[in-house]
């Protein structure tokens, strides 16, 4: 006996089969996008280390030369 339901299953698998293969090619070009960010985060998050190295090293050599002052 054949099952009467078939041919709509076949159909309904075949669509969920399509989206889900849609779905992967979208994960992929999210994870992608993703590490562009972050690999641009990484630089921003270098250039903050050095203005804080930086700042960090200007306020030690006015501190020892005692030309630091209050601020404004």
């Amino acid at each position: 006996m054949e099952n009467p339901y078939e041919r709509q299953q076949k159909n309904i698998l075949s669509r969920i089969i399509v989206n889900v293969e849609r779905l992967n090619q979208s994960v992929i070009t999210l994870n992608q996008e993703l590490a562009n960010v972050n690999k641009k985060n990484k630089n921003i998050e270098i250039i903050g280390q050095i203005c804080e190295n930086y700042h960090n090293s200007t306020q030690f050599n006015l501190d020892a030369t005692g030309n630091r002052k209050p601020p404004f």
